[in-house]
């Protein structure tokens, strides 16, 4: 119920608020108006459910009265939340309503496109969707407050972990794939002033042609190095505070409408930015962003660096790891070097996981192996040198507490906090009033909702 809750608000906000508007233009006769259900002083229509359930069905579940049910349960789970919220005194700020709506855009206009696309589909302003769906965030943040509140204390130990697993009848162990993890030691060339001065002249003259009167978004088009936003004219839709790079952020903040930053130093590289709008504390602003580049002679120090480090570790005179630890110029370096899987938390891949550049050069090394220096290019567009140590892969197998404990850990915690979850949805419901339209009164429910209706 808590993934199906998140996966619903987090990806069909839009889409419900859509269909909702079709129904009522169509003037389909589904009872729109008619009350579903009541939990505390927080009403469910039938239309509510209709709208989730036409989502259902587009990502391809089985139609029929069982899923209606279902989803009846799941928001009647959100108002109990809801309820539970007011009782508590529970709040969010409008700051934080505003974070998570200008995010919830970047990623619908990410999948769609473009803003302008997005406008044209829901007919609407981007400023008149956010105001649609204002309500519905501030639910979600407050459902979200208050579910993380009823599970922040529960833990799991060694020994329930062990017994989760035992509880498990030996035909239902699930398969593991292979996995594999993989230790890296990466080498970043300096940049050399000459270019630094040679990025620094290109923006200055794309600045000069943008006060000439030639189009930012235009120039950002052809000239941008940011893969995320250079298609979009260097846009990077509404953000908040602490959403950018803090220079980034000074100097965009600091615009007005139609003006231009000076050149702006970040992690990433040297940018331009343009204001286009601010809301409060929320902007929308372009930037070009050029990326300096290693000079040959740049790259080949580097590459004499990486190679002595080798050289190291074949004479054994270091371990892999301890050389990432003391000299690689990656973050993974505080791990050993070790990569992290960014899905799951923790360092063990599944093949389709990795970089498949990175992927192509693992999959022929046994474990143990180091591979040879390879150029590849950093998440921040830069070219370097790495070495990949091949730290363990196992064989597709059914999942055991030594090669797998991690992941069995989570799912038990997961349940032991689901479980923690239906306790207190059984002891809520005792105490608050609850009462479910006839309609669904055949429905077979996970819990008691309906004896309270009948006393």
């Amino acid at each position: 119920m808590i993934s199906t809750l998140n996966k619903t608000i987090l990806f069909l906000s839009l889409l419900l608020l859509a269909f909702a508007g079709k129904c009522q233009q169509n003037n389909e006769k589904i009872l729109i108006d008619e009350v579903a259900a009541v939990i505390g002083g927080n009403i469910i229509l039938h239309s509510d459910i209709e709208n989730e359930y036409f989502q259902y069905l587009m990502q391809g579940s089985t139609k029929g009265t069982a899923l209606k049910c279902q989803i009846l349960e799941e928001i009647m789970f959100q108002k109990l939340l809801l309820t539970q919220a007011e009782l508590d005194s529970v709040t969010v700020t409008e700051k934080q309503v505003d974070s998570e709506l200008d995010r919830r855009m970047r990623y619908f206009i990410d999948q769609i496109g473009s803003k302008e696309n997005l406008e044209a589909y829901f007919k609407k302003t981007i400023l008149e969707i956010k105001e649609d769906m204002r309500d519905k965030i501030r639910d979600y943040l407050l459902i979200q407050s208050v579910q993380s509140k009823l599970t922040q204390d529960v833990k799991i130990t060694p020994s329930e972990v062990q017994e989760f697993y035992n509880s498990i009848p030996v035909d239902s162990i699930p398969l593991v794939g292979s996995q594999i993890e993989v230790v890296q030691i990466v080498k970043v060339p300096a940049i050399s002033d000459a270019e630094v001065a040679n990025v620094k002249e290109k923006l200055n003259s794309l600045k000069d042609r943008v006060k000439k009167g030639e189009d930012f978004a235009t120039l950002a088009n052809l000239y941008s190095q940011d893969p995320g936003s250079m298609t979009k004219g260097g846009e990077l839709g509404f953000v908040g505070r602490g959403e950018l790079y803090p220079e980034f952020e000074a100097a965009a903040f600091s615009l007005k409408p139609g003006e231009v930053s000076p050149i702006v130093k970040t992690k990433k590289g040297y940018h331009i930015i343009q204001m286009i709008e601010r809301r409060g504390e929320s902007i929308n602003v372009r930037h070009i962003l050029v990326i300096p580049k290693a000079s040959p002679a740049d790259m080949i120090k580097s590459k004499k660096d990486i190679d002595r480090i080798a050289e190291l570790i074949k004479k054994d005179s270091m371990t892999f790891e301890k050389a990432a630890t003391y000299y690689s110029d990656d973050l993974t370096r505080v791990n050993g070097g070790m990569l992290i899987n960014q899905y799951t938390g923790d360092s063990k891949f599944s093949p389709d996981e990795i970089d498949p550049n990175m992927f192509f050069i693992i999959e022929k090394m046994k474990v143990g192996d180091i591979s040879d220096p390879v150029i590849f290019t950093n998440e921040d567009g830069q070219q370097a040198y790495r070495m990949l140590k091949l730290k363990s892969r196992t064989e597709p197998h059914k999942a055991n507490l030594k090669d797998d404990y991690p992941q069995i850990q989570n799912l038990a915690l997961q349940i032991k906090q689901n479980q923690a979850i239906s306790k207190w949805i059984n002891n809520k419901s005792q105490n608050t009033f609850i009462n479910i339209s006839d309609n669904y009164k055949d429905c077979n429910f996970k819990y008691s909702w309906i004896r309270i209706n009948n006393q």
